[in-house]
């Protein structure tokens, strides 16, 4: 069984940057397709982004796409979640998930990944 534990959240203005990490241990990493899911207050838990197990494949909502970048170090057991020119809808608790299986195709459903990180809190302030 994969744990996974999530760093780097945190508050920042609309249009700054942060970085989140989420690192894996207790089985082999790279068994593992990765996904991001994000759960704002009230609202359903949402696909952000998702990473294929060697890293050739990434993956994007559209409120997302061109701003998030997601990649993985194998080598380092960790995924990473880059955001960039941040918003105020952006805010919300970021979750990193494993679902098992060497596949290209990475789902986005959050029903499929048995494995989740404890969740970052990501602020943005207008």
């Amino acid at each position: 069984q994969l744990q996974l534990v999530e760093s780097g959240g945190g508050l920042v203005q609309a249009g700054g940057s942060l970085r989140l990490s989420c690192a894996g241990s207790g089985d082999s990493f790279s068994n593992y397709n990765m996904g991001w899911f994000r759960q704002a207050p009230g609202k359903e838990r949402e696909f952000v982004a998702g990473v294929s197990w060697d890293g050739g494949n990434t993956y994007y909502s559209d409120s997302v796409q061109d701003r998030f970048t997601t990649s993985r170090d194998n080598a380092k057991n960790t995924v990473f979640l880059q955001m960039n020119s941040l918003k105020p809808e952006d805010t919300a608790v970021y979750y990193c998930a494993a679902r098992g299986g060497r596949s290209w195709w990475v789902s986005r459903r959050f029903d499929e990944y048995p494995n989740w990180g404890q969740g970052a809190q990501v602020t943005v302030s207008s």
